[in-house]
């Protein structure tokens, strides 16, 4: 099976808890470690299986075989990636079922990752998932005061929209944001407005 890795952690003699988010399943799987081993990281999308191991109740991770992105030697593109797939680990690692709509939206994401500024595609795809999830807030109310907002909005964390006077933040007119959430797309933002929302992108899903 196919997957995106979104955690690692450290464990004994360098063995490694491997949290991979496929279209079926979030596996968190034990990986030992050994020189016949490849390098895995955050963000590395693998082919790879799972195998019980022993009286442990946690699956081991074997065969992993690597899939490579056409930009994956661009540190620039990685990192941000890795910031990115990073943030899909503390959202769902409680959820008890997943459905492939999150495989599928890194997936087309990694495929978008080097052709535009891979913060607009995180945004867009952020956007996505807000929707998917019954969390975008398209009535234009502010959050923070409750009254309607009739000039230029402001987001905050979950793009959730605020006056500009109540957060004192960069704003977007309503045209901006009305394509932003209607049609997934970053198209009449600039990139100023593009890395604010990627740093509210950052706070977390």
């Amino acid at each position: 099976m196919q997957g995106y890795i979104i955690n690692l952690n450290k464990v004994k003699d360098e063995d490694l808890i491997v949290t991979i988010i496929s279209r079926e399943s979030l596996d968190t799987l034990y990986r030992f470690y050994g020189a016949r081993h490849g390098t895995i990281n955050i963000g590395f999308k693998i082919d790879y299986e799972k195998e019980a191991s022993g009286k442990s109740n946690i699956l081991r991770l074997k065969d992993v075989i690597h899939i490579g992105y056409k930009w994956i030697n661009d540190y620039k593109l990685l990192r941000l990636w890795q910031d990115f797939l990073t943030l899909f680990h503390k959202h769902l690692k409680d959820a008890e079922e997943l459905d492939k709509f999150y495989f599928d939206l890194i997936d087309n994401a990694s495929n978008e990752w080097n052709k535009q500024n891979p913060k607009r595609v995180a945004v867009e795809a952020y956007v996505k998932l807000l929707e998917h999830e019954g969390r975008l807030h398209k009535e234009l109310n502010c959050f923070l005061c409750s009254l309607p907002i009739k000039a230029d909005v402001s987001l905050i964390r979950a793009y959730l929209p605020t006056h500009k006077e109540c957060t004192h933040t960069l704003s977007l007119t309503q045209d901006t944001l009305y394509e932003l959430f209607s049609n997934k797309s970053t198209l009449f933002m600039n990139d100023k407005e593009v890395d604010r929302l990627w740093r509210i992108l950052l706070e977390g899903l």
